[in-house]
């Protein structure tokens, strides 16, 4: 297929308040979906570009990542142009018959844009490519195989996720390292793995797609028997709906869209970082300046108008222009950040 750029810029030019109205007032129904794929992509600009043209006809919102090694997407489809979506993937031979993962709860309020951003990997791991081969990677086991292995008292089982994210859900007796990005997470498993090279290890993610890298990244390092949940827990919690499989997770699956989060169980394992109360839902603090990742029940949500402090509250009712004012001068238009929990208000 030719991939030559089309000749206008492709970007969302709508602020978020006119997105929400948008979405809100559609008069059908979405589906919320993942898939990720390592291939080789020649011109990622020019993939990128046709992609949001042909997925912008379609209504499509989302998230992508394109980069030469691949693709990793979060994306929602409306769902009488499924059928279109699906034909459009497999006329690309980077995407032909690519395994999909649907959401197991969807309100079809996942995404508010497409956005489509070229990056130099499609999960930023900080190894080089002598730390791995993305072709040696771990067995793939299905939700059966996967609960057969958990229950061999020799397998050991990591969350390959960030700890904001295992906080609200896991496998049982899962390792749960603390690590805040995926870059850091890499070293901090091989080192807690350290004189375990013969035992099964088993590795789950949300999609499948870190599990990918780490199990490259363990066999390259001497581990001889490393397993990975195939289609993450997105496609586990599929397959323990369908085929009534027992469900070892508990609690809530992360998810990096609109909802933050999916129950995958009943379980709350989790509490609210403010009063301590049982609650598994995550906020962004609603003072732009601070962003903070953090989990807060609907009362302290109440009290603190979603902020993460009293400091941040005062800041959210000043005048947007002051806040735009105090955001420029404290130069703390950065990355959201994440669980710094010594400013958060203690009840």
């Amino acid at each position: 297929m030719d991939y030559k750029s089309p000749k206008i810029i492709l970007h969302n030019k709508l602020d978020r308040q006119t997105l929400e109205k948008k979405l809100e007032q559609e008069p059908f129904i979405r589906k919320t979906i993942s898939f990720y794929r390592y291939t080789e992509i020649i011109n990622p600009q020019e993939f990128r570009d046709l992609l949001y043209k042909k997925w912008s006809d379609l209504d499509c919102l989302g998230r992508v990542y394109i980069a030469k090694e691949g693709i990793n997407a979060q994306m929602s489809v409306p769902n009488h142009n499924w059928e279109a979506f699906e034909e459009q993937l497999n006329n690309f031979k980077e995407l032909k018959n690519i395994s999909i993962k649907i959401a197991i709860e969807d309100n079809g309020k996942s995404f508010l844009k497409l956005s489509i951003k070229i990056r130099k990997q499609i999960v930023a791991d900080g190894l080089s490519m002598n730390d791995y081969d993305v072709t040696n990677v771990g067995k793939h086991l299905d939700a059966k195989s996967w609960n057969e292995l958990m229950n061999n008292s020799e397998s050991i089982v990591v969350d390959m996720r960030n700890h904001y994210e295992s906080e609200i859900g896991h496998f049982k007796e899962s390792i749960l390292p603390r690590s805040e990005t995926f870059k850091e997470e890499l070293p901090e498993v091989l080192n807690l793995l350290k004189g375990k090279e013969e035992k099964p290890i088993m590795l789950y993610c949300t999609g499948g797609i870190r599990c990918e890298k780490a199990s490259a990244f363990l066999k390259h390092n001497g581990f001889n028997d490393v397993n990975q949940l195939h289609g993450g827990i997105i496609d586990y919690a599929q397959q323990v709906s369908v085929n009534g499989i027992e469900n070892k997770f508990q609690g809530k699956n992360f998810v990096f869209d609109e909802r933050m989060g999916e129950s995958i169980s009943a379980d709350v394992i989790s509490n609210c970082h403010q009063c301590g109360k049982s609650n598994d839902t995550h906020v962004n603090c609603a003072n732009k300046s601070c962003n903070l990742l953090f989990i807060q029940c609907e009362k302290c949500q109440e009290l603190l108008e979603k902020t993460c402090s009293d400091e941040c509250k005062e800041i959210i009712n000043l005048p947007e222009e002051d806040q735009v004012i105090l955001r420029r001068k404290s130069g703390l238009e950065k990355k959201a950040k994440r669980f710094f929990r010594s400013h958060l208000n203690k009840k």
